[in-house]
């Protein structure tokens, strides 16, 4: 007897209409035009504006949609389409991200497109809201983009919470954890489904959307705990593998894995930022004057100069070669993680970042190099056994990438 074989194809056509079938092309015809403002055209903004542009047939196949620029905007200006135009041509965002990359303002651009202007005298943040609310009035489901590291965003952003004419997509942080009014106003409920973020906390990692789903399951999160940053999981890695503390700075910094001042990673403020908008989507009525920083170097160190940190750092390998061997006696690793709790009984809060001994063999032992890892302990992923999600926290493709998904959710009914 012959065994029976059972085989499926699946055919993926773009749903065009019969003159589409015959040469004339379904994109200009029935896609659904998805107009977005994008706030930043650094290295992110400008990897997700090359993303867009290099997946136009897959939205269209897929989805069924094109993304349409309608601004591009930094702190001197904006490019806009000329006229009655509907969006910017590929062709000009590819200049506009050329024009950036020289290190020119927006304000100078002189290509195919209208320039507007930030007014002399008028703060960025009255700028971008202005032109947002323009651009809104006329593009009605306008999506803001939100690429910048700076809170000159927020009166733009807060648009998405008083009118539906508006969704919002943010990878800076800054917005959401600014005063806890604000997170509110952007997490509202009848405004949670035309506001993302999930590019703030670590990149294209869905920690926020996996966050959100446990909490609509109604299971009660007990805990989140997690090492939110590619830079100091390198460095306690090598630390763990017996390297000095000063020699594993320098060789990140070398690397580019720190910022130009490595203080600004060391510091665990970038972590604390991450930690407390998983906090506060938890319910957590956390300021940032409440989150328990330890940073990785003394209070006489904060006000050197770069150089002369760097010369200074050797003073504190003995400290941490001791740490590292006290973890060790009790068959643990250090990690530098953010620990959130939260009694969903009394409404009491507590967020603290810094160095932590754990297990080797709990999923943060386990981490190594600059992945980064959160994982969140639950009546259903209960201690021993919790939720885990792991992958590139940083860089510019996974934090596009995540921007852009979320992009896509709120253009998708």
């Amino acid at each position: 007897r012959k065994p029976l074989f059972f085989a499926a194809w699946l055919v993926l056509q773009p749903t065009c209409s019969s003159e589409a079938q015959v040469g004339v092309s379904c994109t200009e015809m029935e896609l659904r035009q998805v107009p977005f403002v994008l706030y930043g055209i650094g290295g992110v903004g400008s990897e997700l504006l090359k993303v867009i542009v290099a997946h136009r047939s897959l939205h269209a196949l897929r989805y069924g949609l094109r993304f349409a620029a309608v601004g591009l905007c930094d702190s001197s200006g904006a490019v806009l389409p000329r006229g009655a135009e509907p969006e910017l041509q590929d062709a000009t965002i590819e200049a506009v991200i050329n024009h950036k990359v020289a290190g020119k303002k927006l304000a100078q651009f002189d290509g195919d497109a209208s320039v507007s202007l930030k007014p002399e005298g008028e703060g960025a943040s009255a700028f971008l809201k202005s032109l947002s609310l323009e651009r809104g009035k006329r593009h009605p489901g306008c999506i803001l983009v939100d690429c910048t590291a700076t809170e000159d965003t927020v009166l733009a952003l807060r648009l998405a919470a008083e009118s539906p004419l508006f969704k919002a997509v943010m990878a800076n942080k800054k917005p959401l954890t600014a005063n806890l009014d604000i997170f509110r106003a952007l997490s509202a409920p009848d405004v949670q489904r035309r506001v993302r973020y999930e590019s703030t906390v670590a990149a294209g990692v869905p920690v926020v959307a996996s966050l959100q789903r446990v909490l609509a399951s109604a299971d009660v999160v007990r805990g989140i705990a997690g090492s939110f940053s590619g830079t100091l999981g390198y460095v306690m890695s090598a630390l763990q593998h017996g390297e000095p503390f000063s020699q594993v700075v320098v060789r990140a910094k070398q690397l580019g894995y720190t910022e130009p001042d490595p203080r600004d990673d060391l510091g665990g403020i970038d972590v604390a930022r991450k930690a407390l908008i998983l906090a506060r989507t938890l319910g957590a009525p956390l300021e940032m004057s409440d989150v328990a920083i330890e940073p990785l170097y003394p209070p006489s160190m904060a006000d050197l100069d770069v150089a002369e940190f760097m010369l200074q750092l050797p003073s504190l390998d003995a400290q941490f070669k001791e740490k590292v061997e006290a973890a060790e006696a009790q068959g643990k690793v250090l990690r530098y993680a953010a620990d959130v709790q939260h009694d969903h009984a009394t409404g009491s809060s507590k967020l603290v970042v810094g160095l932590k001994a754990v297990s080797t063999h709990s999923p943060l032992g386990s981490l190594e190099g600059t992945d980064n890892l959160v994982e969140m302990t639950t009546d259903v992923y209960r201690k021993g056994a919790p939720l885990v999600l792991r992958g590139a926290g940083a860089g510019l493709g996974g934090t596009a990438a995540g921007v852009l998904a979320d992009m896509v959710e709120l253009a998708t009914p």
